[in-house]
């Protein structure tokens, strides 16, 4: 061995997939391939220093250490609390379906 692990960073955002496939030192640290992909240079008005991290789904801290093909992944920051999307969408179906049965009563 080399010395070189291969490695994948990759952001999504909602229509496009930034992936730069990276050959790094072995013992590199999730958040130092961050920096190395370049991707922050590309990203405006996002401060990948406050992102979270995972390898293939799995939330790890900035300072694990990464292994041959590993994927990075760095989360975007949530638009909304899931337990408030859950509730929203609850509270839609009710009204949905207090407004179908309503609509049949009628008929």
């Amino acid at each position: 061995m080399n010395g070189q692990i291969e490695i994948e960073v990759v952001y999504a955002l909602p229509h496009e997939q930034i992936v730069r496939q990276l050959h790094v030192p072995a013992g590199t640290m999730a958040r130092q391939a961050v920096e190395l992909s370049g991707i922050g240079g590309i990203l405006s008005g996002i401060d990948l220093s406050q992102s979270r991290l995972g390898i293939f789904g799995k939330l790890v801290k900035p300072e694990t250490i990464l292994r041959d093909h590993d994927r990075v992944e760095i989360y975007r920051p949530l638009s909304i609390d899931p337990k408030e999307a859950r509730r929203k969408r609850a509270e839609e179906a009710k009204a949905k379906k207090n407004g179908a049965s309503k609509t049949l009563h009628l008929q």
